[in-house]
């Protein structure tokens, strides 16, 4: 128990600090001292876009924001005075306008809410957009652990797993142990081969009646709906690998592979050649050296990461490696995008 609550009170100080972070920033008038720390413009990353869904139990609240915070964070970036362009159009932009400063949203994975919610959206403002896509995703030959852990623990009172060591049987019958499980399951995503533990977890979540592949019918877009979206000019495909791994841990040959057929498939529903890449997961235990170098070589005109910060004129420099910031669900106000949008922001938090 007292591991469960130093658990619960880290967590919680970790959201106070973000949250004091973002309002002091806001509050502080930095934005208006220091304008020259917003660069160029920003790069935002979002997953879902959806109506809140009120659960008890939602330890990814974080991938998912609402469709009223993505009106409010288009509208704010442009009142920052940035111009929302294609995220493949960047780095001509940055060249040829020096004076201009630029946003492009881009949304991870191919979540079905980003046809049904977020589209409309960006149709409502005329903003361009790039969705990244896992053909493993579309064609139901990978399934999306995070969504399947989320519902194997929110769904049970207790559940067994192996978490790396063998199978153990856990309670998760509070609020408090769901979250505790969850995060051991996530390590053991961290910690080990992730094609295994793709695979115990299945195995485990079809033992307590949960079909991890109806999630991703339920949560991802098909074939179908992808090219439906693509009629809609501001919208684009880019690479989020084949099946989504965090590609410093797999071999040069994984590592490839990942890359190069995930190009080849979305060109094939797209009917043009994907530009840009999206790392997954995008941190720094994710994109190393290696994987920014074999994205150059490969062909991609930019690679974007989820370590935030804003871009500068110098940005291109290295264009396999540029940061990007996460509309956070967990932090779904104006005042923060703008504070994140200064680049004030990042070492507060």
């Amino acid at each position: 128990m007292y591991d469960q609550l130093k658990f619960a009170v880290r967590r919680r100080l970790k959201r106070l600090a973000v949250h004091a972070g973002l309002e002091a920033v806001n509050l502080s008038g930095a934005t208006r001292l220091f304008p020259s720390a917003a660069g160029r413009g920003v790069i935002f990353a979002l997953h879902h876009v959806r109506p809140n869904r009120n659960y008890d139990f939602e330890p990814n609240s974080h991938l998912s924001i609402t469709p009223e915070f993505l009106d409010t964070a288009i509208v704010v970036a442009r009142q920052c005075g940035l111009e929302p362009i294609h995220l493949e159009d960047l780095p001509k932009a940055l060249a040829e306008f020096p004076t201009r400063n630029f946003v492009c949203f881009t949304l991870d994975d191919g979540y079905q809410d980003n046809k049904d919610f977020a589209a409309p959206i960006f149709h409502k403002h005329g903003v361009p957009y790039t969705i990244f896509v896992v053909p493993g995703f579309v064609e139901r030959t990978r399934t999306m652990w995070w969504e399947t852990a989320e519902e194997f623990v929110r769904a049970t009172t207790s559940l067994r797993f192996d978490f790396g060591s063998g199978a153990e049987t856990v309670r998760t019958s509070s609020r408090l142990e769901k979250l505790v499980v969850f995060k051991r399951i996530v390590n053991s995503f961290q910690e080990g081969d992730e094609d295994d533990a793709v695979a115990r977890l299945d195995f485990a979540a079809k033992a307590a009646g949960i079909d991890p592949v109806s999630i991703v019918d339920r949560e991802a877009m098909t074939l179908g709906e992808l090219r439906d979206l693509l009629r809609d000019p501001l919208a684009r495909l880019g690479v989020h690998t084949m099946t989504h791994p965090s590609l410093a841990r797999v071999d040069e040959g994984r590592l490839r592979r990942e890359l190069q057929q995930s190009a080849a498939r979305i060109a094939g529903y797209a009917g043009s050649t994907p530009q840009t890449l999206a790392y997954p997961y995008g941190g720094r235990a994710a994109v190393t050296t290696r994987e920014t170098m074999a994205a150059v070589e490969l062909g991609f005109s930019l690679a974007v990461t989820t370590r935030h910060g804003v871009l500068s004129s110098a940005s291109f420099e290295a264009p396999a490696s540029l940061p990007r910031i996460t509309l956070n669900g967990n932090y779904q106000k104006a005042r923060f995008v703008r504070a994140l949008a200064s680049g004030l922001a990042f070492d507060l938090i």
